[in-house]
């Protein structure tokens, strides 16, 4: 049975991973207190990397989750969400209706917005599964004027044991899709390829979130992670990983 949302009335674009991410489906991947710890831990690094002014504009591509969305429009920031269809807007439909942000239905590879029309540009739980991840990197670069912020899994430590564990995870979360894991140095190259250079990135968490989700127990799983970091492991080996990217300046 197909639990993606009804995109009948809405344009298709070659790319439209986004439709399942924003979906309620999705989005009950992290009900209960795990998943809203999951939340807490992506939405405090994606703030500490976020370091545009006030007011700045901001393109959050395939953020239909509303997960960055939100608070990013609590933060200050002129908040545009792109997505791949109109089913996407409805999980940020109080943010839209209220006036905080702006939604627009296009083709992510493909932004139908000028040149450098945002100080930044973020997208999240897209990249892994874009076919076409690089043409995704060249428009989040095209039409951002300062930084891009995304988020990849990255094969290192423990997550190198993902695709092993696939049928397992698949089996705890049910609607578990396949995904594309990066190194590091692909993604950087993706972005110099267009003169963005690396500015930070930081390993959400050392373990599997799939253990995380199979052991239920929150505290339980902050003090593994919090051990994991005063080691020294989150830092090198964590993922899913969120990484900023900032436009090189141009020779005067």
């Amino acid at each position: 049975m197909d639990d993606r949302p009804d995109i009948s009335e809405s344009k298709h674009f070659p790319e439209d991973a986004d439709i399942v991410t924003s979906s309620d489906d999705y989005a009950g991947r992290f009900a209960g207190p795990t998943g809203s710890w999951f939340l807490q831990v992506q939405e405090r690094i994606a703030l500490d990397l976020t370091t545009g002014a006030r007011g700045a504009r901001i393109l959050d591509v395939g953020g239909g989750h509303g997960q960055i969305a939100g608070p990013l429009c609590r933060a200050g920031y002129k908040v545009t969400v792109l997505g791949s269809s109109d089913a996407c807007r409805a999980r940020i439909a109080d943010l839209v209706t209220a006036g905080d942000c702006e939604f627009q239905v296009g083709n992510v590879v493909a932004l139908p917005f000028d040149d450098r029309s945002f100080e930044m540009s973020v997208s999240f739980r897209l990249l892994p599964h874009c076919n076409r991840w690089q043409d995704l990197v060249s428009e989040l670069c095209r039409v951002s004027s300062q930084a891009v912020i995304v988020d990849y899994p990255a094969i290192t430590g423990l997550n190198a044991l993902a695709p092993a564990l696939f049928g397992a995870k698949k089996k705890i979360e049910g609607n578990t899709r396949a995904w594309r894991q990066f190194t590091h140095n692909e993604i950087c190259r993706a972005f110099e390829r267009h003169d963005f250079r690396l500015q930070d990135r930081q390993g959400q968490f050392f373990l599997p979130m799939v253990l995380h989700r199979s052991i239920h127990c929150r505290i339980l799983s902050r003090f593994m992670e919090g051990t994991s970091a005063a080691l020294g492991l989150r830092s090198r080996f964590g993922s899913p990983v969120i990484a900023a990217f900032v436009r090189q300046q141009e020779p005067a």
